[in-house]
């Protein structure tokens, strides 16, 4: 097995990958096979962490207009979702022997440990896998924009976004448009430019201004997260450089 180009990544899980294809709720099966590929690339040597969406239970855009809630509320509810969903993905981890911390950004203390940057950090540096729940603590902010936040907090070396049975960004929605193009190379303002509605356009600006580049793949094939980190080009690349650095060539922060 190669050695990995990246030492530190943050790999973004949405709430919908989790439930495969069910209409709601954790698919056994599915949280699983997460949990297997984060250990193999956990195995390499790379320092993991993980933020994980909670779609699969609470919306909070969708929600609120549904239950005729106020935004704000719906957003607290979406949040303690993820929560729920990063306990379960700590505890199947955990099975298979990967030490993990939950850090949450809203205090539950009983559960799991608030999130603290340098502890997370010092996890890591121990060979921790670390996961990331209750969003930015703030309502009015998706996942993808906790993402790239926290991984411009720990210094990420790149932001993996794992989507469920779409193996990248597209100019239209594929599973919708047939004819839909795949892009392999983007950069940040052309993610922007286009209005490509891949990922949260909060989360791009903070990637550009981190210089962390993103990598957005279809997690459901095994192996990917292993190859992506020993630098075999999968899904759309988005970053300035359009390319993923050589071999052992990365450092903290993104450069190489």
């Amino acid at each position: 097995m190669s050695k990995p180009v990246y030492q530190r990544i943050l790999l973004k899980l949405s709430g919908e990958a989790l439930m495969g294809n069910q209409t709601s709720g954790i698919d056994s099966k599915v949280v699983n096979q997460i949990a297997q590929e984060i250990k193999s690339a956990h195995n390499l040597g790379v320092q993991i962490a993980v933020v994980v969406g909670g779609g699969n239970i609470f919306r909070g855009v969708q929600s609120s207009a549904a239950l005729g809630m106020d935004r704000a509320a719906a957003d607290y509810v979406g949040m303690l979702a993820t929560i729920m969903n990063g306990l379960v993905l700590q505890g199947v981890l955990e099975s298979i022997n990967v030490k993990t911390r939950v850090q949450t950004a809203i205090g539950m203390q009983a559960i799991a440990e608030p999130y603290i940057r340098r502890r997370a950090i010092r996890h890591l540096e121990k060979g921790r896998v670390v996961i990331f729940a209750g969003g930015t603590g703030n309502p009015f902010f998706t996942t993808d924009t906790t993402a790239a936040l926290r991984a411009a907090e720990i210094d990420a070396n790149v932001l993996l976004m794992a989507k469920h049975g779409v193996d990248g960004v597209y100019d239209s929605d594929p599973k919708k448009n047939s004819n839909a193009k795949k892009f392999t190379n983007l950069t940040y303002n052309e993610v922007l430019s286009k209005e490509l509605k891949a990922i949260d356009t909060t989360a791009i600006a903070l990637a550009q201004e981190g210089k962390i580049p993103i990598i957005v793949f279809d997690f459901s094939s095994k192996g990917l997260i292993s190859n992506i980190v020993t630098g075999e080009k999968v899904g759309t690349l988005i970053s300035d450089s359009l390319k993923v650095p050589a071999e052992g060539g990365s450092t903290y922060g993104g450069k190489t």
